[in-house]
């Protein structure tokens, strides 16, 4: 392997020192590198050229596909229009309905919903929970906070099916994450119980018939359940941390929460749909 390399060294050096010291050596290379450099000048302009021609015909193939294209068109414009019209209405269809909600929608929260949320409200449909015995809803405690409450439906199946979602929705995250057992203490309410609970004061509701969400089964009044009975009271530590939690997770499914409201009713959720209530 070395003497292949002293070998190497020898001819360049020899190649080197005969451009160096001979003139002669110097204008062989010079020409040499000139012919090469005419050779590929040369190479470059044929290349060149050849291009040029290439888009030429390009253009003209061009040009004579397009006006073939045309005098088509110019034969057969009637089905030229319809088979655009077929193509094209599609998605125009879709562009122009982009933007409305193919069935009758809801007013959107401002609140951002949580992925957990996300998933329960488009995930299993939820049944009501077993209903608490009447005689729960007739104690001295209750009475006092409720009034005529025993006489309240509590049939989930005269709510909106949306709401009842969300309101289910609402029963699990709130077992689940807090473990507060929650039940239904009034659902629809027919526009003349509406008119009898609004003759008991603003201490019970302002809403006269057909003001209150409670008619159209878009609302309800909720509470606690401990050791199998109502817990209802706001002076009730645990209960009036259960309403907060509430309060919380209800916004977080899209419900307005009464517990905003300048007169608040902490129990109290519903759902706005547009169009329902002429007020």
């Amino acid at each position: 392997m070395w003497m292949l390399a002293v070998t190497v060294y020898f001819v360049v050096a020899c190649a080197v020192s005969w451009m160096v010291l001979f003139p002669a050596g110097r204008e062989f290379v010079l020409n040499a590198l000139a012919g090469v450099g005419q050779r590929l000048g040369r190479r470059a302009g044929a290349l060149a050229q050849q291009g040029m021609r290439d888009a030429d015909a390009l253009r003209a193939n061009g040009r004579a596909a397009a006006d073939s294209l045309a005098g088509f068109v110019r034969r057969h414009w009637i089905a030229c229009a319809l088979g655009i019209g077929l193509v094209g209405l599609p998605p125009l269809a879709a562009l122009l309905l982009a933007d409305r909600p193919v069935l009758s929608g809801y007013e959107s929260s401002d609140r951002p919903v949580n992925a957990q949320v996300a998933d329960l409200l488009q995930g299993e449909q939820l049944v009501p929970p077993p209903p608490l015995p009447p005689l729960a809803f007739t104690t001295a405690d209750v009475a006092r906070e409720r009034p005529l409450l025993a006489s309240a439906s509590r049939d989930w199946a005269m709510l909106n099916a949306d709401y009842t979602q969300r309101l289910l929705t609402v029963f699990r995250i709130m077992k689940e994450r807090y473990g507060y057992d929650m039940a239904i203490l009034e659902g629809y309410r027919s526009a003349a119980r509406q008119d009898a609970l609004a003759a008991l004061g603003p201490g019970v509701t302002n809403a006269r018939a057909y003001q209150s969400w409670h008619q159209y089964g878009l609302a309800a009044d909720c509470a606690f359940v401990r050791d199998g009975r109502l817990v209802i009271s706001e002076r009730d530590p645990w209960a009036m941390r259960g309403y907060q939690l509430y309060g919380q997770v209800a916004e977080s499914v899209g419900l307005t929460w009464g517990g905003r409201w300048k007169m608040m009713d902490l129990g109290h959720t519903e759902l706005r749909l547009p169009g329902v209530m002429k007020r």
